[in-house]
């Protein structure tokens, strides 16, 4: 008998994206069949990257449905009595889910035949809305990942909406509560908040993955 079992926080992301899809999508008023969704597991677009640099880090998971795009942050409580009902999310964080939507909304896959002529067209307005990145440099492996997660993102739902942003909270009822928002420097964020009680489905602190 084969059995996959998984710890921590990224085991949880993948666990509720394929059993409890449906109720993400419930929560986020989504009518979306959980079949016809796109969803992408810890998507790389580098390292989180600094002052001058095209990279952003990656999301924990993106949703898409035939609606919206999901941005997602995955928390957990991390097995401790948490009693904090709200999340402060860093700068990085908070710019990771700007830059990807700029690209989201900037691209499209008709009107420039390749990264280069995107990147060559649309640099000074990046660098305009981003003063201290730049725009993810022609033939790079963070463009190539761009362009192919974009393109995807782009067949799979309706064009033109800004992705929205989801914090992803895994809480064991006996010990932790719910959050309640998420923040950055204290003031609120457009982040929605899905809260997933796990303590039904762990074992010894493990997951199913099966």
């Amino acid at each position: 008998m084969n059995e996959i079992l998984g710890y921590g926080e990224d085991a949880l992301t993948l666990w509720a994206l394929e059993k409890h899809r449906s109720e993400i999508l419930n929560k986020l008023n989504d009518q979306t069949t959980t079949s016809d969704c796109l969803v992408f597991f810890r998507p790389s677009f580098g390292r989180s990257g600094g002052k001058g640099s095209a990279e952003f880090g990656e999301f924990d998971s993106i949703l898409a449905s035939s609606k919206n795009v999901y941005l997602i942050e995955s928390k957990w409580d991390n097995l401790s009595q948490n009693q904090e009902v709200k999340i402060e999310l860093s700068n990085i964080q908070i710019l990771r889910h700007e830059i990807f939507s700029w690209y989201f909304i900037n691209w499209s896959a008709q009107q420039y035949r390749n990264w280069g002529e995107f990147s060559n067209a649309l640099q000074n307005g990046f660098m305009s809305k981003f003063p201290s990145r730049k725009i993810a440099p022609d033939k790079s492996i963070l463009a190539r990942n761009l362009e192919f997660v974009l393109s995807k993102l782009h067949e799979h739902c309706e064009k033109g909406k800004e992705p929205k942003n989801v914090l992803l909270y895994f809480y064991n009822r006996n010990r932790s509560k719910q959050i309640e928002k998420v923040t950055m420097n204290g003031g609120n964020t457009n982040f929605e908040v899905i809260n997933i009680d796990y303590e039904p489905y762990i074992s010894g602190n493990f997951v199913s993955l099966d």
